[in-house]
């Protein structure tokens, strides 16, 4: 079966790209989102498998998305998507509960494998 996934970045080219290297690879893009709000608000809505989070963004940030998902549901799945130069975020994401981080700019390899570690 696949596996439905959330993407949450307030690029649109990126969620595009995202959801590129996802659909190609068999995945399911349940839904988008531009920013944490709304990212925590669809998580509840749509209970995906995997939501991919941005940690820069308006309204509210990757991180406290981050933390209000894990708040709904402890077990959530998310993986980090940072640009370079965000080690402090990222630490604090992974301490907060992610799973794991991607580097922008995306690269399909990247994006697949840690996708496939977390969900398979």
């Amino acid at each position: 079966m696949a596996k439905n996934i959330l993407i949450c970045d307030d690029a649109a080219f990126m969620r595009m790209m995202i959801k590129d290297i996802l659909t190609k690879n068999g995945y399911n893009v349940v839904g988008e989102a531009e920013n944490g709000k709304i990212a925590v608000d669809k998580f509840s809505e749509l209970s995906p498998d995997l939501v991919l989070l941005d940690i820069t963004m308006p309204e509210m940030d990757g991180i406290g998305a981050l933390k209000a998902i894990k708040e709904k549901d402890p077990n959530a799945c998310v993986i980090m998507c940072s640009a370079m130069g965000q080690q402090a975020m990222v630490i604090e994401a992974i301490q907060s509960g992610a799973k794991d981080f991607i580097v922008k700019p995306f690269q399909a390899e990247r994006v697949l494998e840690a996708v496939k570690k977390v969900i398979g």
